[in-house]
């Protein structure tokens, strides 16, 4: 049983223009000690479907189908409280933005403390001395004199790393991660990425890493869904995926990576942009996008085989010809 499986999940948003279907039918599953991956550009989902395995959707939006099961329970619709239980002890998220997670007005060991002692049972004294050692795992220089700053008086790098610190703080099982390293700079984001391999395999906690950085994922992730437009259009193991892509807005996200393009040569990129929210194609939402449209595309395309592409087996013979 997958510590969480995700079920033709579909979170909107009820605006004055219309109903905004941001995730539209997500399926996805991560195991105890598994890095599942999810990747995709701007304004796919990635972010608001951790949002609601965390029951954090707020008006005007929320979650109107689908199944979050958590541990073999579900957490769909699950009461405020019961929620609160499982948030920070049990399920904790990482987000872009370390000011989402962190108290202007309070110093960093009030609320890393307060953060244990809401869950945990121990003394005071323990609980700042666990946080203090959370604080030097994550790269914070001097963690004593550090605990007793506010979040204006570190780098906004620093603050990300505290706010990492305070999700690992009571061991989790369910991590989600929101692109916690993108403020970060390559020492640091390696010294990270090699606290949570860590983590996931010494504990057995299962990680949901939201990034855009497939250089990140190639040697980090075990397995990756790539989203596009609020849907899941390619799902596999990495190296399955970074090698044999099937999908072609998958090939179009790995051979912009710089590393992959001939040095001199111009970098290769995806045209035009993601559809409107409110706008989006009948058909293959990737369809105004796509070298290889065709009759057929204007259709609805249907996860098969873990790609949502009806052509996706002919793709190399094309890709060929276009070359």
């Amino acid at each position: 049983m997958s510590l969480l499986q995700i079920t033709d999940l579909q979170t909107h948003f009820f605006t004055s223009g219309g109903v905004v279907k941001a995730v539209d039918g997500v399926s996805y599953g991560v195991d105890r000690g598994e890095v599942l991956a999810v990747v995709g550009e701007s304004g796919s989902g990635k972010s608001v479907t951790g949002l609601s395995v965390m029951g954090l959707i707020d008006a005007p939006g929320r979650v109107v189908g689908g199944s979050i099961r958590f541990d073999g329970r579900e957490v769909a619709g699950l009461p405020g409280h019961e929620m609160r239980r499982l948030r920070g002890s049990r399920i904790a998220m990482i987000f872009q933005d370390p000011m989402m997670t962190l108290n202007p007005v309070l110093r960093i060991d009030t609320q890393m403390v307060e953060t244990i002692l809401a869950h945990r049972a121990m003394p005071r004294a323990q609980a700042w001395a666990l946080s203090r050692d959370t604080l030097g795992r994550v790269g914070i220089p001097s963690p004593d004199e550090r605990m007793r700053g506010y979040p204006h008086q570190f780098s906004g790098g620093m603050r990300q790393r505290v706010a990492i610190a305070i999700a690992l703080l009571n061991k989790p099982d369910l991590i989600i991660a929101d692109e916690p390293t993108t403020a970060l700079d390559v020492t640091i984001q390696a010294q990270i990425l090699h606290l949570m391999q860590g983590l996931v395999e010494e504990e057995g906690t299962g990680l949901v890493w939201i990034t855009h950085d497939l250089s990140v994922v190639a040697g980090f992730a075990d397995r990756v869904a790539v989203m596009y437009a609020g849907e899941i259009v390619e799902e596999a193991r990495t190296d399955d995926l970074i090698d044999a892509p099937r999908h072609p807005y998958t090939r179009g996200l790995i051979g912009s990576v710089p590393s992959r393009n001939a040095r001199g040569a111009r970098l290769a990129q995806i045209p035009g942009g993601a559809p409107p929210a409110l706008n989006r194609p009948e058909g293959c939402r990737f369809a105004p996008r796509c070298a290889f449209r065709t009759d057929g595309c204007e259709k609805p395309q249907a996860l098969r085989d873990n790609v949502r592409c009806w052509r996706a087996a002919d793709l190399p013979r094309f890709e060929e010809a276009l070359a």
